[in-house]
């Protein structure tokens, strides 16, 4: 366990190691008007910002935000800029056909050179490395499960992926037990603080305005309503990911699930020499409570899973601040799988939200009839998915029809969510099952796959 308690809550690590968050931008001062208002000043929103102010430098944008820019999901995640599509391609044959989707494959990989672009066009320092992400299978079953990953998603056109066997895998990183993994090559790691932080400030280069400090109360046709003012608009963006439940009228259209991470002290060069990890890669592993992970250049060890996964109501964290039994579990998996940093002492511990549609596949879309558009339900690969998001949403509001307005995740609706308790019932019941499944596994056990097939058919997913 570590030496000393961990900082719990408040900023994630990523804003705690530039100093702690920024000092907040003026709030909105009444009543206002505007060309676009984005309401959310996460990537989605300045991501589409960006491209929006890029097609038409004219355009007045203002962006509102409740906190920082950057205080959500935007600049607590992992740090994966992967391109990966981490939703059922299946599904969005319901909105398009397979040609489509695996356009979006092509679409959604091509985001980490845009992005990794536009940082060093803008000046962007987010201590981008290009790496490899590598999901590490430490039993049998976990190997078979990456092996049949691996078929399904070449089947659907994603060309960057191959299987090693355990020798290299451990000499990659050296986790105890690897059987093998998964790599998808094409991948980078980023503060995501830094990286949030630098789009913003180059938005409002090109004349974009932020407000913060100015939660969006209620969104409706042409008004986005706050208690400092309203802003009247004909093109408005919902891009509140996690914390739409949060809006009137949204509260069961995307389900704030969480999600924790640690961080360990710098590690010493003897640590490093038992663990490997040279090249800095996105690490992962083939569990169905799956971690993620990464190296900091500072040599630190970042590492997330879920924690409570799902609050009864849609109710959100307190600032950030995970419970106890979920760092305890956080602290045993690293140990587990780096048993060499089990002197380290875990200097940080944050969580958030993100945001998950009933059918767990993200979407983007605009109504013309409302002027209003959405884009979000990343379900954990937001870092990348935001900025195609973002060009998807400048197509779209600007009434061009181009490729990517035709991919298949735009303008899907899917279903609510149950009324409560019925959704917090198929959460935590899937996740609680997804548990047994794992430890099923690491005894040998046979028929998980039926059981977690079975719990996430339950689930939506």
């Amino acid at each position: 366990m570590p030496t000393s308690p961990p900082q719990l809550g408040g900023p994630a690590f990523w804003h705690a190691e530039t100093g702690g968050p920024p000092v907040l931008r003026p709030g909105l001062e009444g009543d206002t008007t505007a060309d676009v208002c984005i309401v959310g000043a996460g990537f989605t929103g300045l991501w589409s910002a960006y491209y929006l102010t890029q097609a038409a430098p004219g355009l007045r944008v203002l962006v509102v935000e409740k906190d920082f820019a950057g205080f959500g999901a935007s600049g607590r995640n992992g740090g994966w800029l992967t391109g990966g599509f981490a939703w059922r391609h299946e599904r969005y044959l319901e909105t398009g056909d397979a040609a489509g989707v695996r356009a979006m494959v092509r679409a959604m990989a091509g985001t980490v050179d845009e992005v990794i672009r536009v940082a060093g066009a803008e000046g962007i320092d987010a201590r981008i490395c290009r790496t490899a992400e590598l999901l590490v299978a430490t039993n049998p079953a976990q190997l078979a499960r990456a092996r049949a990953e691996l078929d399904h998603r070449r089947a659907w056109g994603e060309d960057r992926l191959h299987l090693i066997g355990a020798a290299e895998a451990r000499a990659r990183v050296a986790v105890p037990g690897a059987l093998g993994a998964l790599v998808l090559d094409g991948v980078a790691r980023v503060q995501p603080a830094l990286l949030v932080r630098g789009l913003a400030r180059a938005v409002e280069a090109r004349g974009v305005r932020i407000v913060e400090g100015t939660p969006a109360t209620a969104i409706a046709p042409g008004i986005v309503t706050t208690p400092r003012g309203r802003i009247r608009a004909p093109l408005i963006l919902r891009a509140t990911e996690g914390f739409t439940a949060g809006l009137p009228g949204h509260r069961r259209d995307w389900l704030p699930l969480n999600s924790a991470q640690i961080v360990t002290e710098p590690l010493p060069p003897a640590v490093w020499a038992a663990i490997g990890w040279q090249g800095y890669e996105l690490l992962g592993d083939m569990a169905h409570g799956y971690c993620y992970g990464q190296r900091t250049d500072d040599g630190r060890i970042v590492l997330g899973a879920r924690g409570v996964p799902y609050r009864m109501g849609s109710r959100l964290d307190t600032a950030g601040r995970p419970d106890a039994r979920t760092v305890a579990g956080l602290v045993a998996r690293l140990h587990r799988h780096f048993p060499a940093a089990r002197g380290a002492r875990i200097a940080h511990a944050w969580c958030g939200v993100l945001g998950v549609p009933r059918d767990w596949c993200a979407t983007v879309g605009f109504d013309a009839a409302t002027g209003i558009g959405w884009a979000g339900g990343y379900v954990g690969v937001g870092v990348s998915t935001a900025n195609l998001a973002g060009r998807t949403m400048a197509d779209l509001m600007l009434g061009r029809d181009s490729d990517l307005t035709r991919l298949p995740w735009v303008n899907r609706r899917p279903r609510r969510w149950e009324p409560e308790p019925l959704r917090w019932l198929a959460v935590r019941g899937l996740y609680a099952a997804l548990r047994v499944a794992d430890r099923m596994e690491d005894r040998g056990q046979g028929g998980t796959a039926a059981l977690a097939r079975a719990a996430m058919r339950i689930a939506g997913r």
